[in-house]
C-alpha cells in the first residue's frame, strides 16, 4: 500500500527543516507535529519553534492523473518581544522550501512553492506568530 501524500510530503518538510543550517541555528530541532503541552494547555516547547498547522487537498485529478494540489500552513512561534525573530524564522522556512526538491518514495511531487505570510500577535500577548501557505503538486501512484 501506498504512502498518503500528505503524510509523505510532512516527513520530507520535516527533514529539510532540520537539515537547513539557517534554521537550525535559530530553532535548533524544534520543528513539531504536535506540539508539546503540559496539563494545564500551556506550551512546554522552548521557543522559537515550527509547527504543522492545517492542510488541504485540492483534487486535480485528469485523465488517467490521480493528482491533487496540497495547501499546507507552517507556523513559526517565538516569544521575544516585537516581530524580528519571529519574521528570522519565517524567512529560514521559506528559505529552506520554496521550490525545493522534497523527496517521495511513493507520490511524485511536481512542484512545491511558497504562497505568502501572514504575521500576527496571539491573543496571549506575549507570542508573536508567522503563518507561512505552502503549496505543493503531487501525482499520486
Amino acid at each position: 500500500m501506498t504512502e498518503d501524500v500528505s503524510h509523505e510530503l510532512q516527513v520530507a518538510i520535516v527533514d529539510r527543516l532540520k537539515g537547513f543550517a539557517d534554521l537550525v541555528a535559530l530553532i535548533d530541532d524544534r520543528v513539531f507535529d504536535w506540539v508539546p503541552r503540559n496539563v494545564s494547555g500551556e506550551v512546554t516547547a522552548a521557543f522559537p519553534f515550527v509547527s504543522f498547522g492545517p492542510e488541504q487537498d485540492i483534487p486535480e485529478d485528469a485523465d488517467c492523473i490521480d493528482a491533487s494540489e496540497i495547501v499546507i500552513q507552517i507556523d513559526a512561534w517565538s516569544r521575544d518581544p516585537g516581530y524580528r525573530e519571529v519574521r528570522r524564522v519565517a524567512k529560514g522556512v521559506i528559505s529552506a522550501l520554496d521550490n525545493a526538491s522534497l523527496p517521495l518514495a511513493d507520490n511524485a511531487l511536481v512542484y512545491f512553492a511558497y504562497d505568502g505570510r501572514r504575521v500576527l500577535r496571539d491573543p496571549d500577548g506575549l507570542t508573536s506568530h508567522a503563518v507561512l501557505t505552502f503549496r505543493a503538486g503531487v501525482e499520486r501512484h
